[in-house]
C-alpha cells in the first residue's frame, strides 16, 4: 500500500491515489491506502477527480516469449512457476500445454486462488520448507516465472537458503504479477509448438474413512462430501496439506490460501466469498490458533445467513510456530516458551464459543463422526462449525 497524505479536496484523492500506483507499480490493480482529514467526513467534498480507465494485466511480450521458448528447447530439465490468471481454469489449459511441451509446471507454495478438481490440469506445489524445496528442484537448469517472482524461503534461517533457486538452474522472468499470466502460457504453449495438452484430473472421491480423527482422515472426507463449485478457504496451517492433496480428483472447486504468513484470515475470507457468491458452499478449515485471531467472523456469517461450512482443526497449540521455533536451531523450547505457543490453559470450547455467537456447532472425535457432520454441514442452510479434536503432533 501506499499512503496518501495531501489531498486537499476529496476529489483529487482519487487521482493522487491512482497516480501514485502508476507511478510504483504500472498500471495493475491492488490495495492502495487512502488517508484523509476528520472534516472529510461533513465538510463538502471538492471537484470530482476524472474518471480514470481502470487498469488491466499487461499482455504478453513477444520477444520476451521467444527467447523463453528458445532457451526451453535447449534446457534439459525446465520448469515454470506460476500465479494469477494462470491458475484460473483457462489459464489451467494452457499450462497443460506447456507441460506436454516439456516443462514442469509449479506453482508459488501460497496463491490468492485455483480452479482444482475433476477436469482441471494438476500443476506441482512449491514445497514450504526451503531445503525441501531445493531438493525437489534439483538438476533444473531453467526456471520460467510467470504471473509471479522468483521464488524465496517464507522464513529465513541460518544455514538453509533463502532464494529458492538451485545451483546451475537460470532464473528467467516472462511475467510478473502485474501481467496476465494465462496469456503468457498461451503465447509460450503457442512458440513450442504445443498441439497437446496433459491430463486433466478425473473425478476420484475416497472411500468413508474410519478410525482416528487426523489431518488425513479429515481430508479423505472433505474430498467425499465437498460440493461441486464450492470456494475453500484455507487457513489450516499445520493439518492444512492433506486436505489439499486429497482433493486435487474432487468435485469442480476454487482453493483461496493464506498468501501474507499473518494467519487468522480464513474465516473473514471464507465469510467474503460467501457473501460475493451466495449460492456456492464455501469450506473454511482453520487451525485453533488461526481461528482465535478472528473467530469473530462467526458472529458475521451468523448475522449475514453465510453458507459457510467451518472446520476446526482443535489440537490446542500453536502448532506452526512450535516447527518453527525448532527450525530456528534455538533448542528445545523452556516452559514458559512452551505456554506462549500453548492453548489449553484454559481449552477453548469451539462448541460454545460458536453457538454464542450464532453458528450451530458440534465436535467430533474420531474419523465417523466427522464425516457424518461434515455431510450434514454440507447439507444444512447457513454457517455451521465442526470442532475437529486432531492430536497435537
Amino acid at each position: 500500500s501506499r499512503w496518501i497524505k495531501s489531498a486537499d479536496k476529496v476529489g483529487q484523492a482519487g487521482d493522487l491515489a491512482a497516480q501514485a500506483w502508476e507511478a510504483s507499480f504500472g498500471p495493475e490493480p491492488g490495495p492502495v491506502s487512502l488517508i484523509l482529514p476528520a472534516d472529510t467526513a461533513w465538510l463538502e467534498g471538492g471537484k470530482p477527480g476524472a474518471t480514470r480507465a481502470r487498469p488491466s494485466l499487461r499482455q504478453p511480450d513477444t520477444i520476451t516469449i521467444d527467447v523463453a521458448a528458445a532457451a526451453v528447447k535447449s534446457a534439459s530439465k525446465p520448469i515454470i512457476i506460476i500465479n494469477g490468471t494462470a491458475l484460473t481454469e483457462a489459464g489451467l489449459a494452457q499450462a497443460a500445454r506447456v507441460k506436454a511441451a516439456g516443462v514442469r509446471v509449479l506453482t508459488d507454495t501460497f496463491f490468492p486462488r485455483q480452479a482444482r478438481g475433476a477436469g482441471r490440469f494438476i500443476p506441482d506445489r512449491m514445497q514450504y520448507f526451503a531445503e525441501g524445496a531445493m531438493s525437489d528442484l534439483e538438476g533444473s537448469d531453467l526456471m520460467l516465472i510467470a504471473g509471479t517472482q522468483v521464488p524465496v524461503a517464507f522464513f529465513a534461517y541460518p544455514g538453509k537458503p533463502s532464494v529458492l533457486v538451485p545451483e546451475g538452474c537460470t532464473p528467467m522472468k516472462i511475467g510478473g504479477p502485474e501481467t496476465d499470466s494465462a496469456a503468457i502460457l498461451e503465447a509460450l504453449a503457442d512458440a513450442l509448438g504445443a498441439k497437446e495438452a496433459a491430463p486433466v484430473a478425473e473425478l476420484d472421491l475416497p472411500g468413508a474413512p474410519t478410525g482416528a480423527l487426523n489431518a488425513a482422515t479429515i481430508g479423505a472426507s472433505i474430498a467425499r462430501h465437498m460440493p461441486e463449485g464450492s470456494f475453500v478457504s484455507d487457513d489450516g496451517v499445520s493439518n492444512g496439506l492433506p486436505s489439499f492433496l486429497m482433493t486435487q480428483r474432487a468435485r469442480p472447486h476454487d482453493w483461496m490460501m493464506l498468501t501474507g504468513g499473518a494467519i487468522g484470515q480464513g474465516m473473514p475470507l471464507a465469510l467474503g466469498a460467501s457473501l460475493a457468491a451466495p449460492a456456492r458452499k464455501t469450506l473454511c478449515i482453520t487451525g485453533d490458533g488461526a481461528g482465535m485471531y478472528t473467530n469473530q467472523a462467526l458472529w458475521s456469517m451468523a448475522r449475514e445467513g453465510a453458507n459457510v461450512v467451518n472446520v476446526v482443526f482443535v489440537n490446542h497449540s500453536y502448532r506452526i510456530l512450535n516447527i518453527e521455533l525448532a527450525r530456528t536451531g534455538a533448542g528445545n523450547p523452556g516452559p514458559a516458551a512452551q505456554e506462549l505457543l500453548g492453548l489449553g490453559h484454559p481449552e477453548i470450547d469451539w462448541v460454545k464459543l460458536s453457538e454464542a455467537q450464532g453458528v450451530p456447532a458440534v465436535s467430533a472425535t474420531n474419523a465417523e463422526e466427522f464425516d457424518l457432520a461434515l455431510e450434514r454441514a454440507f447439507a444444512a442452510d447457513g454457517p455451521q462449525l465442526i470442532a475437529a479434536h486432531v492430536p497435537a503432533r
